[in-house]
């Protein structure tokens, strides 16, 4: 699963984590360094670059079209009627328009760039964060990525350490993703003395009864 955690919060709270998993580790990786390497990743940016440079010499060219027939224009308008003026203005305006257009369509936010970075590169880092989760196994509870393009952010943590629905219970809160992946609920052995006793619990601090099984009543850490 892959988060967006400040470095510093992410590490701290691995850090708070190791306690209570000694057995687990930390671990980092440079992911820029990862694509670096990689032949097919070389290959698309090449791919993106030469797409890049093509698209901005066309929209460059409608600039210096429009460039021409403001010169024109201006040479001109002396001898055109009212008419012909107008004319002529609202073309320059429609061309400007249109490269306007281009310039949004290849370059904006949901632009052709974007749109073929996701096809070219996405399948690449898919890859590589598949690498990262078979690398850390089970052996580690968190992977940073320490490349410039990432700034440290958490790119996998192992679900069972996910601490949220304890934090939630321990605020009264009832996660609503109750039985999913919610960490360990170690953090509920010590309940809140405002709290009312669950069943079989006395109020004096008395721990809970087992059932006939053997076991208390309280759920086992997933």
């Amino acid at each position: 699963m892959q988060r967006t955690i400040p470095y510093a919060i992410a590490l701290y709270a691995g850090l708070m984590w190791a306690p209570a998993a000694s057995a687990q580790r930390i671990a980092f990786v440079n992911t820029k360094y990862i694509l670096d390497q990689m032949p097919e990743y070389e290959t698309a940016q090449k791919e993106l670059d030469r797409l890049s440079k093509q698209w901005q010499e066309e929209i460059d060219e409608r600039h210096l079209q429009i460039g021409r027939m403001r010169e024109a224009f201006n040479a001109e308008a002396i001898l055109l009627t009212e008419e012909m003026k107008r004319s002529r203005l609202e073309e320059i305006d429609r061309k400007e328009r249109e490269a306007r257009d281009m310039q949004k369509k290849r370059f904006g936010p949901e632009g052709d760039l974007f749109k073929k970075r996701q096809e070219l590169i996405q399948p690449i880092q898919d890859r590589v964060y598949n690498a990262i989760k078979e690398v850390a196994g089970t052996s580690y509870v968190a992977v940073f990525d320490l490349s410039g393009t990432n700034g440290g952010n958490l790119l996998f943590a192992s679900d069972k350490y996910d601490k949220s629905d304890s934090v939630l219970r321990k605020l009264g809160i009832r996660p609503k993703r109750e039985g999913s992946a919610g960490g360990s609920n170690e953090d509920e052995e010590a309940p809140d003395p405002k709290t009312p006793p669950k069943d079989g619990g006395g109020g004096d601090g008395t721990q809970p009864q087992q059932n006939s099984g053997g076991g208390t009543d309280m759920k086992q850490p997933r």
